[in-house]
């Protein structure tokens, strides 16, 4: 086996199955599409999520119907969380991050959005954003009929996604505002950080797949703070975070000091490294003890964040 950057300090248990690389090229995101989803379809089918409903929906837009996916896990009118799935801006849908989505629909006693973003390199920037935008727009212009209190609307996302809710939290004309980001594991800068140099490699997700995935989001886009978060200028006045991340992941250090610019800024931030896991953990192992320090850390923060 090809020596993976960062392997040795993995926890034993993420050892035994992140054992290698993502190939990100072209060719093997097409090969890699359908079976990916079908794992997590399979995964979404064994989901226990005893207390949360769940419902499927669309969002009427310009570009044609963005699929949704609705978990309520509170009582009406309950906060909400409008939810972007990892992927690499290349992979996924509603099933990717099915188990992530319940867990904060139960946990933060809220109603979870999970947002069907068209995929890149197909549909670049700002097609996924796009979506995103349509449906936190479409989630506060029909709270009543979703049974949602509009004034505590949140954004949420893992890897690929945490990009887009970012992006929903630094607001734009005619966004409704949120009141809280809750971003894990996040992409957020496109240019080199020291964890970038130092993954290159790294099991489960590496910074050569990062180079590639930003390509492919960005198509015949120059990199600009309206689609790379931690180029913006400005990042007073923005909500609250939850910002958590794994060690050894690419994206560790963009995490970081995305987590410092909000904190600089006047952001009340919170931020949690996971030490000796990899990009991923909680959708490797789920069930993992460290997952679920994850998952009750988010659900602490969504209830904390919404007054419950």
């Amino acid at each position: 086996m090809t020596k993976l950057d960062g392997f040795e300090r993995l926890d034993p248990a993420l050892r035994e199955i992140a054992t290698t690389r993502t190939d990100f090229s072209p060719a093997s995101i097409q090969l890699m599409r359908e079976p990916f989803n079908e794992r997590r379809r399979i995964a979404a089918e064994q989901t226990q999520a005893q207390g949360v409903q769940i419902a499927e929906d669309s969002v009427a837009t310009e570009s044609g119907k963005v699929p949704v996916r609705i978990y309520r896990g509170g009582k009406s009118p309950a906060p909400a969380v409008v939810y972007c799935h990892a992927g690499g801006f290349a992979l996924g849908n509603l099933d990717t991050d099915h188990r992530q989505c319940v867990e904060l629909a139960g946990r933060g006693r809220c109603t979870v959005v999970s947002v069907d973003y068209r995929l890149a390199p197909e549909h670049a920037y700002p097609a996924a954003l796009d979506d995103a935008i349509a449906v936190l727009r479409w989630v506060a212009a029909n709270a009543t009929e979703l049974g949602i209190d509009a004034a505590r609307l949140a954004v949420a996302g893992s890897s690929a996604g945490a990009t887009l809710a970012a992006c929903l939290a630094h607001g734009a004309a005619g966004e409704p505002p949120v009141v809280f980001q809750l971003l894990h594991q996040p992409v957020l800068d496109d240019r080199v950080t020291a964890s970038k140099a130092e993954f290159r490699t790294s099991p489960a997700f590496d910074s050569e797949a990062a180079d590639l995935m930003w390509r492919y989001y960005l198509g015949p886009e120059a990199a600009s703070g309206d689609a790379v978060p931690a180029r913006r200028n400005r990042f007073g006045g923005l909500p609250p975070a939850l910002i958590t991340c794994a060690e050894i992941d690419p994206f560790r250090d963009e995490a970081v000091d995305y987590a410092l610019q909000l904190l600089r800024a006047g952001v009340s931030t919170e931020l949690h490294v996971f030490p000796q896991t990899c990009h991923g953990f909680d959708s490797l192992l789920p069930e993992w003890s460290t997952s679920e320090r994850l998952f009750t850390l988010q659900g602490h923060a969504l209830s904390n964040a919404f007054g419950d």
